[in-house]
């Protein structure tokens, strides 16, 4: 695609909104990812990360898997192409939850499983909504903010003396072109917001779990 062409993209109201959530409410804007990512950050508050990420994404089929079982042609290959490369990152989350030992030991475990999976049954819930545009955003939000959960992995693996495999996720650019498409439609565009806003919202409980458990595990 030419840089004119992804210009036009860039400016199309749908993926704007998508851009601004994930820049207002995506995981990078949490401090606790920032914290994980600085050589300050303790072990065992990224190997707790690292088991949180596995047990709320690690599973297979993923959201992505579900969304692609109700794909359009227009998203068709789109989440075909994530599907694979998600896959891909799976395979990178469980060599580096293998690599972090036991989950650290820290209060409240029961009440910490119970919660991600219930997070993970919002997400699949999502992902397998028959309201046109609900399971893409939500596929779509995963794949724009898998790029602040891969600064959680890259930092565990560099803490483990390992090397993380590049990140085949969708360009931006083929994310614009699909939801340009997409977005001819105002109702599809608005569950695709929807969709997108839910995933995020499930991302920030994730990370405020983790941050508790850190401050549960300091307190001891």
């Amino acid at each position: 695609m030419m840089s004119s062409d992804f210009a036009s993209f860039e400016r199309h109201g749908s993926w704007n909104v998508l851009l601004a959530l994930v820049d207002a409410d995506g995981s990078a804007r949490h401090p606790h990812v920032r914290a994980l990512c600085t050589p300050q950050a303790a072990t065992r508050d990224l190997a707790d990360a690292i088991h949180l990420l596995c047990a709320l994404h690690g599973a297979h089929p993923s959201v992505i898997d579900h969304a692609l079982g109700h794909a359009t042609p227009e998203t068709a290959a789109w989440l075909e192409d994530a599907a694979s490369a998600f896959a891909e990152e799976r395979a990178l989350l469980a060599h580096l939850t293998a690599a972090a030992g036991p989950i650290p030991s820290t209060p409240g475990q029961a009440e910490t499983e119970a919660a991600v999976a219930a997070q993970r049954h919002a997400l699949d819930m999502l992902a397998q909504s028959d309201r046109v545009g609900c399971a893409i955003g939500t596929a779509l939000a995963l794949v724009l903010d898998w790029h602040s959960m891969r600064m959680v992995l890259d930092t565990a693996a560099t803490r483990a003396g390992l090397t993380s495999s590049p990140n085949t996720l969708p360009i931006d650019a083929d994310t614009a072109t699909l939801a340009a498409a997409l977005a001819a439609k105002p109702a599809v565009e608005r569950a695709m917001s929807f969709g997108a806003q839910q995933l995020l919202a499930q991302h920030r409980a994730l990370w405020d779990l983790a941050e508790a458990r850190k401050s549960a595990r300091d307190s001891l």
